[in-house]
């Protein structure tokens, strides 16, 4: 019987470390932290959310079996702490996301590129937030003011740009870590001429730390060669 139990429960912590040795828990730890870094809204982690969700409901099958079959309370309890990690981690990448799509929900909205970046349910939300918010202004305050000064978007209808829409501010600093060898930066955003050589410019190696304006490294950003902090 207890033999039994030893196989069981060897079993159990094989399939268990398993799943924990892979690298979702990390990558979820720094999407969610470059999602709080960067002052825009990044591309959804769709594939990544998705086996997190996946690993999260596995985990919690794991614990309720080992909490039923009797195993040392003390194991149990360690699984637990990782369930609660990555549940805490899913929950807050999530939640920061619906902030920025509540703050600059008119912003997203009127670009396609920023508009892709949403995941379904996102897009749903983003429009019903738009939709709510427009009815609620117009109820409250629109109607009872001229007709120039009506739009949810613009100041008044003389305005050439959407200038009551808050937008993310990317020239603010913010900490990369190099993930992968950079390209060449430049501190303007701009790339290097082939007619002309500059001396702005500096290249990430793995490891290397700095703080730096968002606006000219989004690219870098957006493809994995660096991460903040």
């Amino acid at each position: 019987m207890a033999s039994g139990s030893e196989e069981w429960s060897a079993a159990q912590i094989d399939d268990y470390e398993t799943l924990i040795s892979t690298t979702d828990v990390e990558l979820l730890k720094r999407a969610w932290r470059n999602e709080k870094a960067a002052p825009e809204i990044l591309p959804f982690e769709e594939a990544l959310v998705k086996r997190a969700k996946e690993q999260i409901q596995l985990m919690e099958e794991t614990v309720d079996d080992f909490a039923e079959s009797g195993h040392d309370p003390l194991i149990a309890s360690l699984y637990q702490m990782d369930l609660d990690r990555a549940q805490f981690l899913l929950r807050s990448y999530l939640r920061v996301r619906l902030q920025k799509i509540e703050k600059f929900m008119f912003y997203i909205w009127k670009s396609d590129t920023h508009r892709n970046r949403l995941s379904t349910e996102e897009e749903k939300f983003t429009e019903r937030c738009i939709r709510d918010i427009g009815k609620h202004l117009e109820e409250t305050v629109l109607s009872k003011l001229a007709d120039n000064y009506q739009s949810v978007l613009k100041q008044s209808i003389i305005s050439e740009e959407d200038d009551m829409v808050p937008e993310p501010q990317l020239d603010t600093f913010v900490v990369a870590k190099c993930q992968r060898a950079t390209r060449p930066l430049y501190l303007d955003g701009s790339r290097q001429s082939a007619s002309f050589d500059r001396d702005d410019h500096f290249q990430m190696v793995p490891g290397d730390l700095c703080i730096l304006r968002y606006r000219p490294f989004q690219e870098e950003l957006m493809s994995g060669n660096i991460s903040l902090v």
